[in-house]
């Protein structure tokens, strides 16, 4: 199979994948199967394009000239098939979870959440793919529209208002903004192309380009910068599932997977360094990365602890980006595969004790471990991983991060990137703890759990998830351990984008 075939496959599939599970709404069997298929079939496509990006090649696929020098077309870079890996990977794991918990939770309207979720994958292969920022602004549009329906799954009031939230702020943003950016590029390089190196060095003064960085960066939404980060934590009303495609598949990751790809293919990592305006974007970042961790230390509810620590964590890419030296946006590409792995498995987390517990508060989670040991223990490895301790993937990208910002002589951000840690600590792991040897009140005792799993025993108090969601839990607790020990490969990918 061509590179350039496998590159339209890697469009068509979830797409085709996507009608077939509709004309499936009836059988629900036979639709989990089909989108399982699906999921599996996208991967093994990605695959197949690794090893010419890995050796230097870069396929490309032009579906259509708008006009002379404008096309809609395609090009693998490493950036690029990092992120369609990533999002591809999790996908089939975020679809075993899905088949248990949906079914677990007894949720309504299945078939167009698979439906809207595979369109959501289409997208963000079409992002990872884009050859330049035209074909990128169409995909994300693609993402943000497919995803509403899903933020929205559950009908109520509160998940339109939340829907609103999400579509004002990334629709807003990115017409405001980003599309104003786009313009403004064709304008002054002519061209709209992913470059290595740049495209606008030499084509302006540096307060034009440090004004056009600055609607790049707030015209990527998705990426949750301060002070556009509210349809994040708006956005947890949607099933686990759904917030796991937020988090770690697709919607976060493509943000700031554009920022990267922005600064190193748009701006160029020399142009930038003298750039006043990265100054300034360094220090909003960080104090994003700050505030939004207290933020979570203040929330009982999981999911709102959890969206408000990938709030703080995304800025860790962003910073990165805006550090513009080679280590810091290795280590802001490697971010974004640490924390998809870690990030997905804690929000998996919450989603057992909600369809197993019936729980979602972190206040009534005291004792939880002895009765779900195996969510539980997840959980502590995702946040040893978000925290970035060894032997968990978290600490590479950190460790990059924090060198990238001794390379630019920045040494504050290495300790706000140590304070972060320490606040992840304080804001991750009392809940294991509290899990594990905490004493449950009266009304959270075993009896009361809804059991769904159980270990055989009949005097056994262990009532675990749904099958599919503690294979999908464990698969993702065992990639955070896997990206320690091959984080290499990573590096050795992402090594070109930053080449002279």
């Amino acid at each position: 199979m061509s590179p350039e075939f496998a590159i339209a496959l890697s469009i068509v599939i979830p797409l085709v994948g996507a009608v077939l599970i509709g004309l499936c709404d009836r059988w629900p069997d036979l639709r989990e199967t089909v989108t399982m298929i699906t999921a599996g079939a996208l991967f093994a496509v990605v695959v197949m394009i690794l090893p010419q990006v890995a050796s230097g090649e870069r396929p490309e696929l032009v579906l259509l000239e708008l006009f002379p020098g404008l096309e809609i077309k395609f090009t693998v870079e490493p950036l690029g098939m990092l992120f369609a890996l990533i999002a591809s990977g999790l996908w089939i794991v975020t679809s075993i979870y899905s088949i248990g918990y949906m079914r677990g939770h007894e949720e309504e309207n299945q078939t167009r959440f698979y439906v809207c979720f595979a369109i959501a994958l289409a997208a963000a292969m079409g992002i990872a793919y884009s050859g330049n920022m035209l074909t990128l602004f169409i995909c994300y549009e693609i993402l943000t529209l497919s995803t509403y329906p899903l933020v929205t799954h559950a009908g109520t009031n509160e998940a339109m208002r939340a829907g609103r939230v999400y579509l004002g702020i990334l629709i807003g943003t990115s017409i405001g903004f980003l599309l104003l950016g786009i313009i403004i590029t064709w304008s002054i390089a002519g061209t709209l192309d992913f470059t290595q190196g740049g495209i606008l060095t030499g084509k302006a003064d540096g307060a034009v380009i440090g004004g056009l960085l600055l609607l790049y960066v707030f015209g990527i939404g998705k990426a949750a910068l301060m002070p556009f980060h509210r349809w994040l934590p708006a956005a947890m009303v949607a099933p686990t599932p759904v917030s796991a495609l937020l988090h770690a598949v697709a919607v976060v990751k493509a943000g700031v997977f554009t920022v990267l790809k922005v600064t190193v293919y748009i701006f160029g990592i020399d142009l930038l360094r003298d750039i006043d305006a990265t100054i300034w974007l360094q220090y909003l970042a960080a104090a994003t990365i700050l505030i939004s961790s207290l933020v979570a230390m203040t929330k009982d509810n999981l999911k709102a602890r959890l969206a408000y620590s990938t709030i703080s964590q995304l800025s860790y890419i962003v910073l990165g980006a805006m550090l513009v030296s080679q280590s810091s946006v290795i280590g802001g590409g490697m971010h974004i595969a640490t924390h998809a792995f870690g990030k997905i498995t804690l929000f998996f987390c919450a989603g057992a004790y909600m369809v197993a517990a019936h729980k979602t508060e972190i206040s009534q989670l005291k004792g939880i471990g002895r009765v779900m040991p195996v969510t539980t223990g997840a959980f502590l490895i995702g946040s040893l991983s978000i925290i970035g301790l060894p032997p968990f993937g978290g600490l590479w990208s950190k460790w990059y991060l924090a060198l990238g910002a001794l390379e630019a002589d920045k040494l504050i951000f290495v300790i706000v990137l140590l304070v972060s840690s320490l606040l992840n600590v304080a804001y991750l792991l009392p809940i294991p703890i509290r899990g594990f040897f905490g004493k449950a009140d009266a009304s959270d005792a075993p009896g009361g759990h809804s059991a769904h799993v159980s270990s055989g025993a009949g005097d056994s108090p262990i009532r675990e998830a749904p099958l599919p969601c503690l294979i999908a839990i464990t698969i993702t607790s065992i990639g955070c351990v896997a990206l320690f020990f091959f984080s290499d490969s990573i590096y050795e990918l992402l090594k070109p984008i930053v080449a002279p």
